[in-house]
């Protein structure tokens, strides 16, 4: 997890975002449709990483507390 996650959402989202504006622009209500799913699927991907990163955190710190750290 971390910042190569985030910033693979992060592109992810873009896509999405260009796909979404591309499909406005021509009217093409198939490829705004995937832009914006590719969106949502960016975004749950990207609090499923923040999660897990929250996670690792704590368990960091209670390493920590056990070794003396």
């Amino acid at each position: 997890m971390g910042i190569a996650d985030d910033a693979k959402n992060k592109a992810e989202e873009l896509k999405g975002r260009g796909k979404e504006a591309a499909g406005s622009a021509t009217d093409n209500d198939d490829l705004k449709a995937e832009g914006k799913g590719d969106q949502a699927s960016a975004e749950t991907k990207q609090k499923l990483t923040d999660a897990a990163d929250a996670v690792k955190g704590k368990i960091d710190d209670v390493k920590d507390k056990l070794t003396g750290h």
